[in-house]
C-alpha cells in the first residue's frame, strides 16, 4: 500500500465527514446562543419556548399520529407483500414487484401531486387520514426491500422442522419465522416512522386544515426567517432521532450482524 494515497484518502474522508456534520454542529450551537442583546452568550431559552409554544406543540402531536399509524401499516402491509412475493407464485407477480419499487424512484412532487388527485375523485377529506394513506404508499416499499433481503438469506429447514414436530403454519410462523426476520421488520418500521415523520412535500400536497405536521409548521416559521427557536426545535429533533436509532437497535446488534 502506497502511505501517500492512504494520506489522501483520510484527509478526503475527514473532509467529507466535515462537510456534512459541520452544518449540524453549528445548527446545535446556535440552538444555545443569545444574540438579542448584541453580544451573544448562553442560554436555553429558545428550548423552552419551544416548548411553551402550542402550534409547535400540536404539530408534533399530529406528526407523532401519522408516523405512528403510517409505521404500522407499513409494516403489516409491506410484511404481507414481502412474505407474497418471496413464498408464493401468483399470475402478475413481476408486475407486482415491480409496481412495489415505484415510489423508490418516482418524483416525491409527481407522487403527492398524483395522491391529492385520488383522494380528490375518492372524496376523502384532506386532514391527518389522508395524510397517513400517504405516507404508507410511499413507506411500504422500504419495508418490503428490508424485510425481503432478510427472506432471501432465510432458512426453511427451520420452518420444517418445526412442521415436522407439529407445528401449525401460524404457529410456525409466530414461533420461528417472525423471530427470525424481526430485526428486518424493525429496520424497515423505523426508517417508515424516520420517512413520514420529517417528509414535507407529499404532506404539504395532501395535508387539511388543522392538520399540520412539524415539517409544515417549521415550514412557516422559516419564512420569517430563520430563529434561534427553529434551531432548537432541530436540535431537539436530531437528539430524538439518535436516542431513537440507539434503543431500537442496541438489543439487536448481534442479530444484525
Amino acid at each position: 500500500m502506497n502511505p501517500k494515497a492512504n494520506r489522501i484518502a483520510w484527509a478526503i474522508s475527514l473532509f467529507s465527514i466535515l462537510l456534512l456534520y459541520i452544518p449540524l454542529i453549528v445548527m446545535v450551537g446556535y440552538s444555545f446562543l443569545d444574540f438579542s442583546s448584541g453580544s451573544h452568550h448562553w442560554t436555553s431559552d429558545w428550548y423552552i419556548k419551544v416548548f411553551s409554544n402550542e402550534s409547535i406543540l400540536q404539530a408534533l402531536q399530529v406528526s407523532l399520529v401519522v408516523g405512528f399509524w403510517t409505521t404500522l401499516g407499513s409494516i403489516l402491509l409491506g410484511t404481507a407483500a414481502a412474505l407474497a412475493i418471496e413464498r408464493t407464485r401468483f399470475p402478475g407477480r413481476a408486475v407486482f414487484d415491480a409496481v412495489t419499487h415505484l415510489p423508490l424512484v418516482m418524483p416525491e412532487i409527481v407522487m403527492g401531486l398524483s395522491l391529492l388527485i385520488w383522494f380528490v375523485m375518492l372524496r376523502i377529506t384532506l386532514g391527518t387520514f389522508s395524510i397517513v394513506l400517504a405516507h404508507i404508499t410511499f413507506s411500504i416499499s422500504y419495508v418490503l426491500i428490508t424485510v425481503r433481503s432478510r427472506l432471501k438469506d432465510f432458512d426453511e429447514s427451520l420452518e420444517e422442522a418445526a412442521r415436522d414436530l407439529g407445528a401449525s403454519p401460524w404457529q410456525t410462523f409466530w414461533k420461528v419465522t417472525l423471530p427470525l426476520i424481526f430485526p428486518s421488520i424493525l429496520s424497515g418500521a423505523l426508517m417508515a416512522f424516520t420517512l413520514s415523520f420529517d417528509d414535507f412535500l407529499i404532506t404539504f400536497f395532501t395535508a387539511g386544515v388543522g392538520s399540520d405536521t412539524l415539517p409544515l409548521k417549521i415550514y412557516s416559521m422559516i419564512k420569517f426567517g430563520v430563529s434561534p427557536e427553529i434551531n432548537a426545535l432541530s436540535t431537539l429533533i436530531l437528539g430524538a432521532t439518535l436516542i431513537m436509532v440507539f434503543l431500537f437497535f442496541k438489543p439487536f446488534q448481534k442479530i444484525l450482524k
